[in-house]
């Protein structure tokens, strides 16, 4: 059967996808993150679903977005713990590297090339949503995340991260990451657009979300390591709401 496949393409993909999945190449400091932001994950998850983590498949049953997928380092872990997975980013290149890694891993996840607003006009809904590190890159937030309520159930959870603005932040997210480190690409953020934790939870009420929590990510240049913080917000941190039980 005649084909539009062209295998070198692909390869390139499979290419890419290992690169992006390298735990000690670019990507590295986003990998050294993942574990910290996938514990805080599935601990509200399994407190708001009454799961326990160890059990087999203890996501069974929820449908789970990932807003701004990347390679998919996300949306891995959530499939291997039961979950029907949804990865979608407004980077078209992403999603066929995303791809062709969960086909390695042997994993079924419904990657688009595609947006919330997208994602609401299709009639599409949603138990959780990853929403991590992305609304400090939207035009606008309160819509953006205004759409993402609109795609949770009723009682679904949004788990929303970002970094916070202040001259901490500015240090270690932009000069830091981007010109000393040399962890991202000059440009990669703005420090206009980064929000606090206070207006980040003033938008969510906005978008009729119901703020429930936050935390930090702290980084320690000691250890070289991150861990979840009750009290550091300066820089890195995530925040968890909810949907309301009916609709607005």
């Amino acid at each position: 059967m005649a084909t539009t496949v062209d295998p070198s393409e692909i390869a390139k993909f499979e290419a890419m996808a290992a690169e992006w999945w390298d735990s000690e190449g670019k990507f590295k400091p986003l990998h050294m993150m993942n574990p910290v932001r996938l514990s805080y994950i599935t601990q509200q998850i399994c407190a708001e679903f009454n799961r326990i983590l160890d059990s087999e498949a203890p996501f069974s049953g929820l449908r789970i977005l990932d807003i701004g997928c990347g390679g998919g380092l996300l949306c891995e872990p959530m499939a291997r713990l039961g979950a029907t997975v949804v990865g979608v980013d407004a980077a078209e290149r992403n999603i066929p590297v995303a791809m062709a890694h969960a086909a390695q891993s042997g994993l079924t996840i419904d990657y688009r090339h595609t947006t919330a607003e997208a994602l609401v006009a299709a009639g599409e809904t949603f138990d959780v949503i990853l929403n991590m590190e992305v609304v400090e890159h939207v035009a606008d937030p309160l819509a953006y995340l205004t759409a993402c309520r609109q795609l949770l159930k009723p009682g679904g959870l949004h788990l929303c991260s970002t970094i916070n603005r202040n001259p901490k932040s500015f240090v270690m997210a932009i000069v830091g990451a981007e010109y000393v480190m040399r962890w991202l690409p000059k440009g990669t953020h703005d420090w206009s657009k980064f929000i606090t934790p206070d207006e980040l939870f003033k938008l969510m009420t906005q978008a009729g979300l119901e703020p429930v929590d936050r935390k930090g990510y702290q980084f320690n240049p000691v250890t070289w390591g991150w861990r979840i913080s009750d009290r550091d917000l300066s820089v890195n941190y995530v925040t968890a709401s909810l949907a309301p039980m009916s609709a607005a």
